[in-house]
């Protein structure tokens, strides 16, 4: 008797181990092959749009932000698609995804916040491909604006990711915005050097300097009387990608111009006067 009901539910798996061979297996490879074909087949589109954008002289800045949502939106499609093949309704598979969508909102709210933050600076565009930009306790140049996150190279050439809703809910300091930045250096001299030859000296060195911009025009001038020196600002300003050049350059530059004016640069130093009493 067990055996007979053990052969019986031998048929009956067999039956329906034939009928998912038969009836579902090709609609299953077929799936699989539709995937594969599809996935493919949205690589060449994303190279397609990806050139049309370079010869369409795109904003370099929408160019990763538009080239990831074609992307996903096909592939997206491409699931449903499918789905469909496979047996799952389409109207229930947006019902189930309408009636998570709250849980799933919750879930992914930080990156749906992301998300925002990348259109809001497409958008307003307090930044740009190119910039450089401060932000998040972080400094670089931007690479890519991408869908939730900003690629910045740093000057000592190391990548840094952004989360875009960061940066939209923080302070933001673009040192490329206006088209010019003014490069601030500190010279001391000795309170025994003449002034006015040192600013002229000092001006000199700037006017020199072919980075550095007419407009507005560099200045010098006395910053403060301090302990061991009359410390001069050097103000002027050049393009953001000068910055760092025209920084180092002024500063060798001013010392050795000092130098062969013979006007001093003081180390701190400290006078001490001492005091022989001598008991009576």
């Amino acid at each position: 008797m067990i055996l007979e009901i053990s052969v019986d539910k031998l048929e009956i798996l067999a039956t329906r181990a034939i009928y998912v061979v038969v009836d579902i297996g090709p609609h299953f490879l077929l799936a699989l092959l539709t995937l594969f074909v599809g996935l493919r087949v949205i690589k060449f589109i994303n190279k397609l749009i990806k050139k049309s954008f370079e010869k369409g002289h795109l904003d370099i800045t929408l160019r990763p932000f538009t080239l990831g949502i074609v992307s996903w939106t096909l592939k997206i499609l491409l699931f449903v698609s499918v789905a469909s093949m496979l047996g799952i309704e389409t109207t229930s598979f947006v019902a189930v995804l309408g009636a998570a969508s709250l849980a799933i909102g919750h879930a992914l709210q930080g990156t749906l916040a992301n998300l925002a933050g990348g259109v809001l600076c497409l958008l307003f565009k307090p930044y740009q491909v190119g910039d450089f930009i401060d932000t998040q306790g972080e400094s670089g140049k931007v690479k890519e604006i991408q869908i939730f996150t900003t690629v910045l190279t740093s000057l000592d050439n190391k990548t840094i990711i952004i989360p875009n809703g960061s940066i939209m809910n923080g302070n933001i300091t673009n040192y490329s915005k206006e088209g010019k930045i003014r490069i601030d250096v500190t010279i001391g001299v000795s309170y025994d050097s003449n002034i006015k030859k040192a600013k002229e000296v000092l001006l000199d060195v700037m006017l020199k300097n072919d980075k550095i911009l007419s407009d507005p025009a560099p200045f010098v001038g006395v910053l403060e009387l301090a302990d061991s020196s009359i410390n001069l600002a050097i103000r002027s300003y050049s393009l953001p990608a000068d910055y760092w050049d025209v920084h180092f350059e002024v500063q060798e530059a001013s010392k050795l111009a000092l130098d062969d004016a013979k006007i001093t640069i003081p180390f701190p130093q400290r006078d001490v006067h001492i005091f022989n009493e001598t008991k009576s």
